[in-house]
């Protein structure tokens, strides 16, 4: 259950976050287009949820553009830090070991993912 007032995205804001990394700055329209092709998304929904990212500080609006122009307030890369640290802190108790190793059980990474997880490792202890 998400904490109220939570700055974390929902499934369907974590969508249009994707589409303004893939697209950058973009006007409401065109983001209605890629959320409606894959959701079904009715336009008053996406202003809504754009309305609602811009007061959770997820995206951030040019008030000076006509049409009103948004984008991510942070890079993928920086959300995805971002939400990797808060989730090991609150799932794994702020063991990253942890959830690697849940990762790793999981058994949905590929030979070449594991190759690559045994690499880094192997860099981390200075074995190369």
């Amino acid at each position: 259950m998400r904490e109220l007032g939570s700055s974390q995205p929902t499934a369907v804001e974590l969508e249009i976050l994707r589409i303004l990394w893939e697209l950058g700055p973009s006007p409401v329209r065109d983001i209605h287009a890629r959320l409606n092709e894959a959701k079904g998304t009715n336009y008053s929904t996406t202003v809504k949820m754009l309305s609602v990212m811009l007061t959770k500080g997820l995206v951030k609006r040019d008030e000076k553009a006509t049409p009103l122009v948004y984008r991510a307030a942070m890079t993928r890369e920086r959300a995805a830090k971002k939400f990797l640290t808060e989730l090991i802190e609150k799932v794994y108790d702020g063991s990253a070991m942890s959830l690697v190793l849940q990762a790793l059980a999981s058994g949905k990474a590929s030979k070449h993912e594991i190759e690559e997880a045994r690499k880094l490792l192997d860099e981390m202890e200075g074995k190369s």
